[in-house]
């Protein structure tokens, strides 16, 4: 298992997580089962949405014997009411959750308190003056949430929260058809046929804006809906209008800037094992590039996608990773000194660019690879 740094957290994370989808409802066995298959195969952490005291108990239990070399993201701002999961924004129902569920789970600190489900940024702003991100901070203060996160599905909250600086972590629905998508504040939107009826062409500006910003910030993404509540994966269901394979979805989110860690909502053994499996997969299995240029409704033109598909460079130049630097320095108008040193960390510059054209024959998506080595090795000084 791969693992990645979670932004400034410092924090070490599998590149494949657990979602909680599919422990609700489900007895301990099989949780057991679950948890064996996960933590044999390297995953380490875990998001833990629901308020469900149930599920709380069981996940306890299963990291119990690994806390504290086990990634708990867990969120603020929900309530076990009736039977029910219920968001809240009450100060004192955000403070009797938290303090039931640390109870329940055994533990006296969570790594991530993930504020939850912020989709507008009038709402950001009321959380962001008010007592639920004082007490958020109270908790950090005192050790018991170690980071403080935000989980949105809107690209215009989500950007306002990690810009504020008072969030370290974001977990956010990312997958190439909802990338696609203006932001709204109705999250219904997103999966909504009629959004995509017409021909969609290239990356939201917004979402890519706020990847680009995450890593600038060294905020570090968690990812939810990697496959669309499994529609992407359903050739009738998809919005793109074919089906993508788990493999293609997984490293698609993966390639994003500042994405760390892939939280997979599985909801039997198979499905974890599918999602598992990604790290034995070979290149061409993860490739999203062919599919992509397959799509009858969703176009990518001149827009890298960091697929790859660019290489091999023959003066050795890592195409991809240039101009994902390039595009973060220029999307900040200036080049951020965290860039600078990663990009001076390369082996070869875009500088040494021979302007064979190789990398442009081999790109599905006709992006102007030379033009951007030229532009990136006169911004980078090589």
């Amino acid at each position: 298992m791969e693992v990645r740094t979670l932004g400034r957290t410092g924090l070490r994370v599998s590149e494949i997580g657990l979602g909680c989808e599919g422990f609700i409802g489900k007895d301990e066995a099989f949780a057991r089962e679950m948890f064996s298959i996960a933590l044999e195969a390297g995953v380490n952490c875990m998001d833990l949405y629901t308020p469900n005291p149930e599920v709380h108990r069981l996940v306890g239990r299963m990291i119990a014997p690994q806390r504290e070399k086990f990634v708990l993201q867990a969120h603020l701002c929900t309530i076990w009411r009736n039977g029910q999961y219920k968001a809240t924004r009450k100060p004192s129902e955000v403070r009797e959750a938290f303090e039931e569920m640390l109870q329940n789970l055994g533990t006296d600190y969570v790594d991530i308190g993930m504020i939850h489900y912020v989709d507008t940024p009038q709402l950001w702003e009321e959380i962001a003056g008010g007592e639920v991100m004082a007490y958020a901070r109270e908790q950090q203060a005192a050790g018991r949430i170690r980071h403080i996160g935000v989980s949105s599905h809107n690209p215009q909250a989500a950007l306002a929260a990690v810009e504020s600086g008072l969030v370290d972590v974001l977990m956010f629905s990312v997958n190439p058809c909802y990338d696609l998508l203006p932001g709204d504040e109705d999250v219904e939107q997103l999966w909504n046929e009629k959004n995509y009826e017409r021909t969609l062409v290239n990356m939201d500006p917004e979402r890519q804006r706020l990847y680009e910003t995450c890593q600038r910030l060294g905020v570090g993404i968690t990812v939810m809906k990697a496959f669309g509540g499994g529609d992407l994966l359903n050739g009738e269901l998809s919005p793109a209008g074919r089906a993508l394979t788990v493999n293609q979805c997984i490293h698609y989110a993966l390639t994003r800037p500042a994405v760390a860690s892939v939280m997979s909502g599985c909801r039997s053994a198979e499905e974890l094992r599918a999602s598992l499996a990604y790290e034995d997969a070979a290149e061409e299995e993860r490739d999203y590039a062919a599919a992509f240029a397959s799509f009858p409704r969703i176009r990518w033109e001149g827009h890298c996608m960091y697929c790859g598909h660019c290489a091999p460079c023959p003066k050795g130049i890592d195409v991809a990773t240039v101009t994902k630097f390039y595009n973060l320095a220029r999307a900040q108008g200036s080049v951020p000194e965290t860039v600078r040193e990663h990009y001076a960390a390369l082996a070869h510059g875009a500088g040494e660019c021979v302007a064979c054209g190789a990398c442009e024959k081999r790109c599905p998506f006709g992006v102007p690879v030379m033009e951007n080595m030229k532009q990136a090795a006169a911004l980078f000084g090589r």
